[in-house]
């Protein structure tokens, strides 16, 4: 019959010689620290460059809602809900960077009489990657 014991439990080796030694486990504890510290900034790299995305593509679609309203109506919104109220938008987007929707920054037409919202800019302070402000996207 085949011997069933491990290597590892052989009998000349004593009970207090099996095991992991501290060096070793500092040393696996520095390989994943230093692979650790490699991958972080990364990961946080491409958070931020995603919200960045769907931010400009959200502008996008809002800003493309507000032509097509004006084109239908002859005249812009009043409020950005009134793109979500007839259907222009099944919801306002939430602004990525700070995760609300009453963020947004209107910017009226110059005649007041078509409308309230020529366009519009996230209200996220601070600056994009680019290094421009995100309230100039």
């Amino acid at each position: 019959m085949a011997n069933l014991r491990s290597k590892t439990s052989h009998p000349s080796v004593p009970l207090a010689m099996r095991g992991f030694t501290l060096i070793e486990l500092l040393v696996v504890m520095a390989i994943i620290a230093l692979l650790l510290s490699i991958a972080t900034p990364r990961y946080f790299n491409s958070v931020e460059k995603s919200k960045e995305a769907v931010l400009r593509q959200d502008l996008s679609t809002m800003r493309d809602a507000i032509d097509k309203y004006y084109g239908d109506n002859g005249k812009y919104p009043d409020t950005l809900d009134d793109l979500v109220s007839k259907k222009y938008l099944r919801q306002l987007p939430v602004d990525p960077l700070t995760d609300s929707t009453t963020t947004w920054s209107v910017v009226a037409p110059t005649d007041a009489e078509k409308g309230g919202v020529y366009d519009l800019h996230s209200g996220a302070p601070g600056n994009g990657r680019d290094n421009t402000p995100y309230a100039s996207w």
